[in-house]
């Protein structure tokens, strides 16, 4: 087993898989997922099968991903920031999962917008999130673990400084997208954004200030 990836994270993995397999079977293949409204009319749908492949997908991805990571890190390195990605790999993984039951509630008719509850969820993790980063002091448990070192005490304050913020308008926005709008596409576009663009600029700042 790779060093990164936990039995609790197969175990997530097996849970996503599960809820596929019940919404290939619940939901009609011709049916069309409503991601996006205009006018009482959805002028954005999600072909069935293309919606439910997507979270599986980068699971597997993810999976890979950390799996290698962790065999390329030494012994000593992966010590110092295993308390760091696997809990970052467990809530990404959960949110797979939560987004996944929510396209199967939605293709049954269920009324639980479980989508949009999870988008609250997550802005409120990244908001946390962004004022740990903020706040945190060099070298303290709550660091940025990056494979290249951050020169300086003022860089490495800086780049914390602008990562904590970054996740916090992350979450921000995502919390005020999921109170105005319930619309599944831009909601799970969302997700990807506020994960992705924050870890891009705290790699980018750290690089630029070396």
């Amino acid at each position: 087993m790779f060093n990164l990836i936990s039995r609790f994270h197969l175990l997530l993995l097996t849970v996503l898989i599960a809820i596929t397999g019940v919404a290939l079977f619940r939901i009609p293949a011709a049916y069309a997922f409503p991601a996006h409204w205009r006018a009482s009319q959805a002028d954005w749908l999600w072909p069935r099968d293309l919606a439910l492949a997507a979270a599986p997908t980068i699971a597997i991805i993810l999976l890979l991903g950390f799996g290698i990571l962790g065999l390329l890190l030494t012994k000593n390195h992966l010590a110092k920031v295993r308390h760091i990605l696997d809990p970052a790999l467990t809530l990404l993984l959960g949110l797979l999962v939560a987004v996944q039951l929510g396209l199967l509630l939605t293709g049954i008719g269920s009324d639980l917008d479980l989508i949009r509850i999870t988008a609250f969820a997550f802005g409120a993790i990244l908001i946390v999130l962004g004022i740990v980063f903020a706040e945190a002091e060099r070298h303290t448990y709550a660091g940025l673990r990056l494979p290249w070192p951050i020169a300086g005490d003022r860089a490495w304050r800086i780049v914390h400084r602008l990562t904590g913020c970054s996740f916090g308008l992350a979450g921000a926005g995502l919390l005020a997208l999921a109170w105005a709008s319930a619309d599944t596409g831009p909601l799970v576009l969302a997700f990807a954004l506020a994960v992705v663009l924050p870890a891009l600029i705290a790699a980018l700042a750290s690089l630029v200030l070396r």
